[in-house]
């Protein structure tokens, strides 16, 4: 890190940026501040704008309004070796040996060829491509190949990276793999944006969040503090018997059924133990807990209070 560099500064800064496609708005008027030297989680559903904001930090695409900072430095003038970008549309050569073309990106952003020769087994290793180390990438199934495009994305050993959907494709043993890199990461003081439509996973890697929908940011902060603020005013409940009823109780606002069990929302000022007593009464319940919200359910509730107050 360079002397004169301060490390109060995000990350990553957005200001008021915005960025339209032939009359579409994909992004607009949004601003970010990402903390260093933890995961920050780029949320939202499928063409909210969540790639559209990463081409652009990367300088891939230019806004039509703000600024973009990162490591205090405009976008357009980053330090590329200080950065990985995993792109949503992959970038590796199908037809080239795992091995030479992960050395070949290392060398491009400044390794020399010995030191990535170094660094390369310890990854290969650790996310079980190995064995796969001289076989073409198109040999791959699209998880090995996900995994190849993480190691071409981290090993030179960047202070920042930008990962778009890196879960995508993997099972759920290569989700744990990549949860445990992530942590890795962190803990080494990297900066880490994931960004992705899977809000329950990334919630649990994540710090800080910014949920946005339509291009504009919903919601921004740590995961802690956001769902604190809603409070706990969900049940998770696990019972026996016919549950048809709940959705009528009084204080009951909305029931999930997940199969196993229901995730029941309450009403403002509802009573929990009440719900319990009637539910009681006519099912057997064998778990009940109050839990604050999903992000994903405060997410929804976000945009429809947005929607009715645009209407």
């Amino acid at each position: 890190m360079p002397a004169s560099e301060d490390v109060r500064e995000p990350a990553i800064r957005l200001s008021g940026v915005s960025k339209s496609y032939s009359g579409h708005v994909a992004v607009q008027d949004l601003s970010l501040s990402v903390p260093r030297g933890g995961a920050f989680g780029l949320l939202g559903p499928n063409g909210a704008g969540k790639t559209t904001t990463l081409r652009m930090i990367m300088n891939v695409l230019a806004p039509d309004t703000g600024t973009i900072e990162i490591l205090g430095r405009p976008a357009s003038q980053p330090g590329r070796d200080r950065i990985g970008y995993m792109p949503e549309e992959r970038g590796l050569y199908p037809r080239m040996v795992v091995e030479e073309q992960l050395l070949f990106f290392a060398e491009l952003k400044g390794v020399p060829r010995k030191e990535a020769a170094r660094r390369l087994p310890p990854w290969l290793e650790r996310l079980g491509l190995d064995a796969w180390r001289h076989r073409r990438l198109n040999e791959l199934s699209k998880g090995m190949q996900q995994k190849a495009q993480f190691i071409a994305t981290v090993l030179h050993d960047p202070d920042v990276l930008i990962l778009d959907e890196p879960l995508s494709g993997l099972d759920p043993i290569g989700v744990n793999v990549m949860r445990d890199v992530f942590v890795d990461l962190r803990r080494r003081g990297k900066t880490v944006v994931l960004s992705s439509h899977q809000m329950e996973t990334v919630e649990r890697l994540c710090d800080s969040i910014a949920l946005i929908h339509r291009g504009r940011k919903v919601l921004e902060g740590a995961v802690s503090e956001i769902r604190s603020r809603h409070g706990k005013n969900t049940i998770v409940l696990s019972y026996e018997g016919d549950g048809a009823f709940l959705s009528g109780l009084p204080g009951v606002q909305k029931v999930s059924d997940f199969g196993r069990y229901v995730e029941i929302r309450m009403t403002d000022g509802a009573d929990p133990q009440s719900i319990l007593r009637e539910a009681a009464a006519r099912i057997r319940v064998t778990r009940f807990e109050v839990v604050e919200p999903s992000l994903h359910d405060i997410f929804v509730e976000q945009v429809t209070a947005a929607g009715e107050a645009a209407a």
